[in-house]
């Protein structure tokens, strides 16, 4: 049996994670940048809320947290390294830790780069990985280095094809735009480019993605050293 898993769409192009365990119905939300849409969602579910899990600190990733706790009395999980920029956290995480939602054990992941003490949450389907790996992309280099992100980039592709990859942003048609520069012979991505595009147009989310697609049409995931990482970011920063 696997966790139940649903994309809210928060703010302008934010997702929050919806997650339920099967086995004993306790539920969890990822990254919660708004509280309306997401209690919305967790009464036309017909559910509480046990846990909110947090990747990293910024304001469009935790915003809904204080109302959402006060409301379905839910615990906060995240980064003990950054619980001095996080809502007060009733567990706190540190790299190598498992996190348990009923029956479903996720291993707490180190991701820095993005932010210095960004995490993820890897459970056996999916990966909850905030602003560290989009689809066709990865997170700015706002706090940690290249190197650090191409070390996170590491350990999420270290995980199974099939996992999901659920991260906080619908970046992924402006990631696709920029990556075709960098391989624009790429089939793999010109074939995303397309899917993608059709789910937009449809108003569909194109996440999750899988770690399989990921590696195939992913520059930042396919970079084979750090300085091929750094510069592939600074070209990125630039794009428009």
């Amino acid at each position: 049996m696997t966790i139940a898993i649903k994309a809210i769409p928060c703010l302008s192009d934010n997702y929050a994670w919806w997650l339920r365990d099967p086995a004993t119905g306790q539920t969890a939300v990822v990254d919660p940048g708004e509280a309306r849409p997401i209690s919305a969602m967790i009464r036309a579910e017909g559910t509480g809320l046990d846990w909110i899990l947090l990747t990293h600190h910024h304001g469009d990733h935790v915003a809904g947290v204080v109302a959402l706790a006060a409301e379905f009395g839910a615990r906060v999980a995240g980064a003990a390294a950054d619980a001095h920029r996080l809502p007060a956290l009733d567990e706190a995480l540190r790299p190598g830790d498992s996190f348990t939602l009923g029956q479903s054990a996720a291993l707490v992941l180190d991701s820095p780069g993005h932010t210095l003490g960004h995490i993820a949450f890897s459970f056996p389907e999916a990966v909850f990985c905030g602003d560290t790996l989009f689809s066709a992309g990865c997170g700015r280099l706002l706090e940690g280095t290249a190197a650090d992100m191409f070390a996170s980039l590491a350990t999420l592709a270290a995980l199974p094809d099939y996992t999901l990859v659920c991260c906080g942003h619908e970046y992924t048609e402006s990631n696709i735009r920029f990556a075709l520069t960098v391989e624009p012979d790429n089939a793999a991505l010109r074939d995303w480019a397309e899917k993608a595009h059709a789910m937009r147009e449809a108003g569909a989310p194109t996440l999750p993605t899988t770690l399989g697609l990921e590696r195939a049409v992913n520059p930042f995931l396919r970079a084979k050293t750090v300085e091929d990482l750094a510069r592939i970011r600074a070209a990125k920063d630039s794009f428009r």
